[in-house]
């Protein structure tokens, strides 16, 4: 059986669990190599069954490593576990409502994060294909002609999907940001119809093999911006010198706060410093105030400080890091983009 799977049994047995309900699809994949392209019921237990959609039977018979099942109806499935005597039921974090109050009538269930621990750990493949959608959303970056002041936000965003797409990524790993002038202090601006203001900050991503990349970078032109930049890629840099493993990641959020702080612009700094990544873009753990998780080998996590000064403009500069016996920044792109 799978080791994932097996550790996730270790966990429901130490808290006397008899089953484990998982519906997001990304979940769904890890387990089982079946990515639903419509809903799906994946229950880990002694022997774990998927309950795919009718029209997802060929695709979960051809590529799923545990067993599939047609799914009829909520009342089916409920029966088949009281057969199998199971009483109580964990639940992923994001299982919906409207699915959990299908169940809460006929078993015990509480909410459990074991598929989230397994999967902060990537294999030496997940990273695999992590770093190549990096190295495909990088070069893909470098193609762009960001000196043409005639571009608008929407051109640009709309050139770097297609280069990214055309280097090898499926699309891209989430919306792309090209944020110029004031909209750049939005740390999640959508691209507008506005030519290139400045500063440019682009936050952008590929996916290769159904894994995500992430970077920001952030082009500064005015002295006032520089001074900004440097201050959070100060915050960038040190911030990863301290990752390594035992480190709690509230430390490492702290030691990238801290440097902003310390210049004045703490509350100009309103997100976490990172998160984790992989078949999602946003993936535990964090590098927040309120995540005490210890680093360990085999973690991926972005590093990505930020200072957003409202009305004027923003920088943020992120990359992705491996965590090996301390933080290796994947991918060659340099910070600093004239």
């Amino acid at each position: 059986m799978d080791l994932h799977i097996n550790n996730i049994l270790n966990d429901l047995k130490k808290d006397d669990f008899q089953a484990y309900l998982l519906t997001q699809f990304t979940n769904v994949e890890y387990i089982s190599n079946y990515k639903p392209t419509s809903f799906a019921f994946c229950i880990i237990k002694e022997e774990p069954i998927i309950y795919a959609s009718g029209m997802d039977m060929e695709l979960a018979n051809r590529d799923s490593t545990i067993e599939v099942k047609e799914y009829e109806t909520f009342g089916a499935i409920v029966d088949d576990l009281k057969r199998e005597g199971i009483k109580n039921l964990a639940i992923e974090p994001k299982l919906p409502f409207s699915t959990y109050i299908r169940f809460r009538d006929d078993f015990s269930i509480d909410s459990k994060t074991y598929i989230d621990k397994q999967r902060m750990i990537k294999t030496p493949g997940e990273i695999q294909k992590i770093t190549k959608a990096t190295e495909i959303a990088q070069k893909s970056f470098l193609q762009l002609d960001i000196s043409n002041n005639k571009s608008t936000e929407k051109e640009i965003a709309f050139d770097l999907v297609r280069y990214m797409i055309e280097n090898g990524a499926s699309k891209e790993s989430f919306d792309t940001i090209v944020a110029s002038g004031p909209n750049s202090s939005l740390p999640h601006a959508m691209p507008q119809d506005n030519t290139l203001n400045q500063p440019v900050l682009i936050d952008w991503g590929a996916l290769f093999e159904g894994y995500c990349s992430d970077n920001t970078r952030t082009m500064v032109y005015t002295e006032r911006q520089h001074e900004i930049w440097d201050i959070v890629c100060q915050s960038h840099d040190k911030a990863i010198k301290a990752i390594r493993p035992g480190v709690k990641c509230c430390e490492i959020d702290k030691v990238a706060r801290d440097i902003i702080a310390d210049y004045g612009y703490g509350d100009n700094f309103i997100h976490s410093t990172g998160h984790g990544v992989g078949l999602d873009i946003h993936e535990y753990p964090g590098f927040s105030p309120r995540d005490d998780t210890i680093i360990e080998e085999g973690m991926v996590i972005t590093v990505e400080p930020g200072i957003y000064l409202e009305g004027e403009f923003g920088v943020r500069l992120e990359d992705t890091i491996e965590i090996t016996k301390k933080g290796r920044v994947i991918g060659n792109l340099p910070l600093n983009i004239e």
